[in-house]
This record gives structure tokens, C-alpha cells and sequence, in this order.
């Protein structure tokens, strides 16, 4: 859908309720598209395990109660 910059001030909450429907607006001056609206994806919660384990992967190898002496020498090289 296209709309102009006026009637997009007008409906404003319109517009809000067919983009959470799905739809897609355009809103343009003076014929030209100058900006959209668009549907937020929803947010999907992350997998408790898929996190543990990303989690896991990510600190393999690194010093877990190292000194920080150790670990700053380590961020120099």
C-alpha cells in the first residue's frame, strides 16, 4: 500500500494496525517513496540448550580462575 505524507499523519494509527496485520506501507511526498512500515518479525525465544551449548563452544579454550595477570598478557598478543 502507498500513502502520502498527510494521510499518513492522519491514520497514523490505522496504518499501525494493518502493519501489524502484515501488511506493508509506503509513504511518499510528492510521489516518491520516502520511507516504508514494516511488520516486526516476532521474537523467537532461543533454545535454552542450543544458548548452554553456544555458550560452552564459545569458551572452549580459555582460561576459566586464570590470573589476571595471565589473561592480560594473553589480550596483548
Amino acid at each position: 500500500m502507498q500513502i502520502g505524507v498527510y494521510q499518513a499523519k492522519t491514520h497514523f494509527p490505522e496504518l499501525l494496525v494493518r502493519v501489524e496485520t502484515g501488511e506493508e506501507v509506503t509513504i511518499t511526498r510528492h510521489g516518491k517513496a520516502v520511507a516504508r512500515l514494516l511488520p516486526i518479525e516476532p521474537n523467537m525465544k532461543p533454545d535454552l540448550l542450543s544458548t548452554i551449548n553456544e555458550l560452552r563452544q564459545f569458551n572452549k579454550g580459555r582460561y576459566a580462575g586464570a590470573p589476571i595477570s595471565e589473561l592480560i598478557a594473553e589480550g596483548r598478543r
